[in-house]
């Protein structure tokens, strides 16, 4: 061997030295591939930007300010127009509170809800079925869920809005942001304002018709005002209410002898029920009372029953544009 040679060493010499530096060879392959594979030791400084998993962002809400890394992927809602909110914004949740009817979910929304696991209801949620499926985000209510608000966050991130509005747009706005999406819940919203553009312009004189709105529940009658979810639709809209229904709170339980106050160019009547059908006994003896019978707004056919669900209680952006296509329905039939 030339090497051999040059250096004078031996020939078992040589063999010795060779195979060392096969060995380092080796020996350094081996290390090359695990800083490749960051296998078996510390990470290496990496000029990529960091992944999405492991970013971070911090939301303001009801209870302080609360922390909130990567993006959220198994999320438990605790509102009913939160999950409203959740599924708008492409999220189905891993856990979600009962609807306030339906088997466990309302009509409307149960398909997109097939697997989602029942976590109690809006008054009484499931702390040991939450922490069960392992969130890593959880949204919720102050008004609703403030004094669980500690345990919730001990299990995952915990989101909560002030209250139920009227203004459903507000909570709907946090819980966009909670998921990261904020420009996502900007684009709904500015397509349900165009929408309400659109309508007007089709409704012509038809949005100077005044609305009435009453709901029939077990044992009461009410006359629902502006603070109220369809009240809220309504107003946002452009339709003016009839004056003894012009206020900005939220309703009246009432008497038959109220029954004129219900008057209006066109009225929008719902019904929650309960197991015993007692709602739906009221609906009837009232909706059957001649007082009710001698409204203009009875007479002229102007009288509708729509879904409590849809104008009521499950309050988030399906629910309002589903209010508008009922609306379309009666307002622009021809």
């Amino acid at each position: 061997m030339y090497f051999t040679k040059q250096r004078g060493l031996s020939k078992p010499a040589s063999l010795i030295l060779a195979s060392i530096v096969s060995v380092g060879l080796l020996l350094t392959g081996c290390g090359q591939t695990a800083t490749k594979e960051n296998a078996g030791g510390a990470a290496q400084p990496s000029n990529e930007p960091p992944k999405a998993a492991e970013q971070a962002y911090t939301v303001k809400h009801a209870m302080g300010e609360t922390t909130i890394k990567g993006k959220p992927a198994k999320v438990v809602v605790l509102t009913n127009e939160g999950t409203e909110a959740l599924l708008s914004l492409g999220v189905k949740p891993v856990g979600a509170v009962k609807s306030w009817s339906g088997t466990p979910f309302y009509d409307h929304i149960k398909k997109d809800l097939d697997g989602v696991q029942v976590v109690g209801d809006e008054n009484q949620p499931n702390l040991e079925a939450i922490a069960a499926l392992k969130p890593d985000l959880i949204i919720g209510n102050k008004l609703r869920q403030e004094k669980v608000y500690a345990q919730l966050s001990a299990i995952a991130p915990t989101i909560f809005s002030e209250k139920i509005n009227s203004d459903w747009q507000k909570n709907f706005k946090l819980y966009a942001e909670a998921l990261n999406k904020k420009a996502e819940g900007d684009q709904l919203l500015s397509k349900l304002d165009q929408r309400i553009a659109d309508f007007k312009a089709k409704a012509g004189d038809s949005i100077n018709q005044q609305v009435s709105l009453v709901r029939f529940i077990p044992g009461k009658t009410r006359i629902y005002y502006k603070d109220t979810f369809a009240g809220f639709m309504l107003q946002k809209i452009g339709f003016p209410r009839p004056k003894a229904q012009d206020k900005e709170t939220f309703a009246d339980d009432v008497t038959k002898e109220r029954i004129p106050d219900m008057e209006g160019d066109i009225l929008f009547y719902y019904t929650w029920d309960n197991d015993k059908k007692e709602a739906s006994q009221v609906e009837q003896e009232w909706t059957n009372d001649p007082l009710w019978k001698n409204l203009n707004v009875v007479k002229n056919g102007k009288a509708f029953k729509v879904s409590d669900d849809i104008w009521n209680t499950s309050g988030s952006i399906i629910s309002a544009n589903l209010m508008l296509d009922d609306l379309e329905k009666y307002i622009l039939k021809k």
